[in-house]
């Protein structure tokens, strides 16, 4: 039993740690959410769930890695950028005998939700949150400036 509450209480962090992770993790979780409303409202495959679970786990990675030194935290950003890649590249479908691919932009979605989760996790909450703006900018108003009149323009849900 002492086994057990030894290693419980080596796990526990101080109170300026765990007020540092409580706000990354909500900040990530916000910015998840921004962005997978977003998604969401637009029907996309990935929508307020995934995107904040995306942001959450990728800030996760690098909060736990920060005081690790530079290489470690180099080579945990690429693992996770390769791993979130995948995640995307399942979103993306190609039409059996067509020329029309789906999924680009939910895949591209996901991707940056984890690069907002990377900014998080190293506490850059300033350049996260532009970074949220910029991705909803993308999502919300790009689209209807993409879409042709007849509807064309449009290849993926917006």
């Amino acid at each position: 039993m002492n086994a057990i509450l030894d290693e419980l209480s080596r796990s526990l962090p101080d109170a300026h740690e765990a007020v540092r992770v409580t706000i990354r993790l909500l900040a990530s979780l916000i910015a998840g959410a921004v962005v997978g409303l977003q998604r969401e409202h637009s029907h996309a495959p990935a929508g307020l769930r995934t995107h904040m679970l995306v942001s959450m786990g990728v800030t996760l990675f690098v909060f736990a890695e920060v005081d690790m030194g530079n290489d470690a935290m180099s080579r945990v950003i690429q693992g996770v950028a390769t791993g979130v890649g995948f995640l995307g590249a399942g979103a993306i479908i190609k039409m059996k005998g067509s020329l029309e691919i789906h999924g680009l932009t939910t895949a591209a979605g996901i991707w940056m939700t984890a690069g907002i989760g990377v900014a998080i996790g190293l506490g850059r909450l300033v350049t996260a949150a532009i970074a949220v703006v910029f991705a909803w900018f993308v999502l919300a108003i790009v689209v209807k400036v993409e879409a042709r009149p007849d509807g064309s323009g449009e290849r993926e849900a917006p």
